[in-house]
């Protein structure tokens, strides 16, 4: 029973960690245009993880410039961010596909 409860634990505590990164990189580079379920000045998370595979939502956040024709949209307004780790970038991506629809 002991080890169970470790196990839970550490499981616990990777996916606070997680979510910790993926607040912190939420409230730096993207509140000021995207919001969870909202549309603000670029789409919500909702939109983009019922439009976006993960690779695609990866693509988008390294290079836009490149993407969004790619993506279907008009124009670019969003910067890179290729200041963000491996860590950084997976938590985002794992926050934004966390408001995918259930079916």
């Amino acid at each position: 029973m002991r080890h169970i409860f470790t196990i839970i634990l550490l499981f616990s505590t990777i996916s606070f960690a997680k979510d910790s990164v993926a607040m912190e990189v939420f409230h730096t580079y993207c509140w000021g245009c995207h919001h969870q379920t909202a549309e603000a000045f670029g789409p919500s998370f909702k939109e983009i993880a019922n439009k976006r595979k993960k690779d695609e939502i990866v693509a988008q956040i390294l290079s836009p410039k490149e993407m969004y024709k790619k993506l279907g949209y008009q124009r670019n307004s969003m910067p890179s961010f290729n200041d963000l780790n491996a860590t950084e970038i997976d938590a985002i991506v794992a926050y934004i596909l966390s408001f995918k629809d259930k079916k």
